[in-house]
Formats: structure tokens, sequence, C-alpha cells
């Protein structure tokens, strides 16, 4: 696959990823074919389809891999196909490792975990070898988070080798540390292979983006309704202080005024980054939680993506539908025509 093919995307969050519970009724109808087929209507290029591991392997049964979890991936393929879609197939929760509950985390210190991770690996590339090359690309796993990036570049090198040894060509989509940051594309260890497509997320200012969110603490207790753009967060070094052993970054944005060049100071890490490798990069996630303003998710959202497009960035917005960042709700109806159209570039 040309990395450079993917252009407008989104994500397909809440289906077979970070789903309301294990429920096959829910799999088979919360995405079906007709979303895809708006998914084009829209003038989209592609979609990221978010995988837990327990869809494709239970922990009771350790490499075995399950049928039916390859069938809704297989299916997805077949609708994305028949609107001439790619495909990139994200890793999003691994055996051992989840991006919302760190403190379970154990693949980084587990070998028998670590062996777990290549193992699903090498059974997703053997099912897709030889199909597909154009269409489907494997992102190796969503948003680590580790106090530094040896021992996810230890991993990378280690699965990376085992894919290779039975797919030398597929698209390898590979992000950094710190939940995929922009500034830790830098410490990622490089890999002398020309179809390796190296990605970041971006949801920054966090204060504005994930406004009163309640998975994050600080941004909880704060419960400040912020505007973009606009000035500082007013108060926000308090919360610092109080969070201080985990901040969630939140003091680089003491005192900064949230507009367009912020965003472009923010993005700058992953334009040097890619400058630097002479390769594009891609934005794999964006957006602003439901809790903040329309206008704000608006502004925001049309300023972030203007820059992608300077700087001839592709990117998947987070995300397609429900999931407290969806274009559209639960039901399928559209949140917000203008958000639609600022995200797909053509509407309804």
């Amino acid at each position: 696959m040309d990395k450079n093919s993917l252009k407008i995307g989104i994500n397909l969050g809440g289906w077979i990823s970070q789903y309301p519970a294990y429920d096959h009724r829910y799999f088979k109808t919360f995405i079906t074919a007709n979303d895809i087929k708006r998914i084009a209507g829209l003038g989209m290029d592609h979609v990221r389809l978010p995988v837990d591991y327990p869809l494709l392997e239970d922990d009771a049964r350790p490499g075995i891999y399950k049928e039916s979890g390859f069938d809704y991936i297989e299916s997805c393929l077949t609708w994305c196909q028949e609107q001439r879609l790619r495909l990139i197939l994200d890793l999003h929760k691994a055996p051992g490792f989840a991006f919302d509950a760190l403190d379970k985390n154990s693949l980084f210190s587990s070998p028998d975990l670590q062996a777990r991770f290549i193992g699903l690996w090498e059974a997703i590339t053997k099912r897709f070898v030889g199909r597909l090359d154009d269409a489907l690309a494997l992102e190796l796993l969503n948003e680590i988070v580790l106090p530094d990036s040896g021992p996810w570049n230890k991993l990378v090198s280690q699965v990376l080798g085992h894919i290779r040894t039975i797919d030398p060509q597929r698209l390898i989509v590979i992000g950094g540390n710190h939940y995929n940051a922009a500034d830790e594309l830098q410490n990622l260890e490089l890999i002398s292979d020309p179809n390796i497509l190296y990605t970041f997320h971006f949801y920054l200012p966090l204060s504005v983006t994930h406004q009163k969110a309640p998975w994050i603490r600080p941004l909880a207790e704060y419960n400040q309704q912020l505007e973009y753009p606009g000035p500082q967060a007013p108060g926000l070094a308090s919360i610092v202080e109080k969070y201080s052993h985990d901040t969630h970054g939140l003091d680089k944005e003491i005192g900064a005024r949230f507009d367009k060049s912020y965003l472009h100071s923010a993005l700058q890490p992953a334009l040097d980054f890619s400058q630097r490798i002479g390769q594009p990069v891609y934005c794999g996630e964006f957006g602003v939680y439901e809790r903040a303003s329309m206008a704000t998710r608006l502004n925001w959202t049309r300023d972030f993506i203007a820059l992608l497009d300077e700087f001839n960035i592709g990117r998947a917005y987070w995300t397609y539908k429900a999931l407290d960042f969806g274009l559209f709700d639960k039901d399928g109806q559209v949140v917000n025509q203008e958000l639609v159209e600022l995200v797909s570039k053509r509407g309804i």
C-alpha cells in the first residue's frame, strides 16, 4: 500500500473495540455495510478499524484464535473493498496492555505475554498474506504508555521480524510512546523498511479537547468549560500542582493561548520527524470530546485539519459513531452537519 494513499479517514471506535459488552448481537448491528457505504459517500478513502484482542483470543485459551472474531474483520474488509476504501487494522488492546487501564498492564514485564502478542500478530499476518496488499495495513498497538520507549522499541523489532518472515510487503503502522504523542516520534527506533508508516495522535490542548472528561481525573476535577480559540485556562496551575504525579501533560498548557498557532507548535515535532526521515507521517486519531461546546469542536477541528492539509498529512478522525466524539450518535443520526463537512470535506 502506498503510504500516501491514506488521506481522509475515520475510526470505527466502539464496535469491536471499546464495546459496551462482548455481545455478538451488538457486533452484528453497530457497524454494517450501510455504515461503510455512508463513509465512502462522504468522500473518505479509508477507515481505521480498532480491534480488542478478546475478539480474537481468550485469556483462558491463549494461542487459540477465534474464527468469529476474524469474521467481523473479514466482513469489514469486504464492505470496504466494495466501496473502494482502504483499511488499517489497529490492535487497540493487546494481551497485557490497554491504554485505558495502565495500572493493570504487564505486557512489557512478561515474556509470556510478549510471546502471545507476537503469536497473535503472526496469526493475523498469516490470515491476510498474499491478499489485499493495496487495501489493508496493520497497526501494531494503540497508544502505549511507558516511562521510556526502550521496551516498546525492542518489542516492535521482535514482532516486526516475525511479521516480515511471513509477509515482507504489508504496510505496518507504528506509533510512539505517551498515547502516540507527536513529540514521542523522535524516540522511536527507526527501522530500515520501506513499508513502515509512523503514526501519531493529536488531542492538544488536552484541557480543551478532553474538557470535563471523567476518565482524566485532573480535568474531571477542573470541570471548566473552555472555548477555542481562547485565552489561557484559568486555575489550571493549581490542578496541575495537585496532580503533579500524573499531569497528563497539562503542565505544558499553563498560561498558553489556545489558537491555531498553538496547534501548529504542538504539531511541529511530527513535522520535524517527517522531514528528518524523509517520509510521510499519519495522524491516526484526533477530535474533541462532546462536552465541549459545538463552536469549540468546530473551530478546533477546522484549524487542525487546515494544518494537516497544509503539510499533506493523512488522517483518521476519532470517531465515526457514538463513543463521546462521534460524527453520528449511537442511532446513526448526524450530530452536527458542519462538523461532518469539516471532517469529510463533503458532508452527507
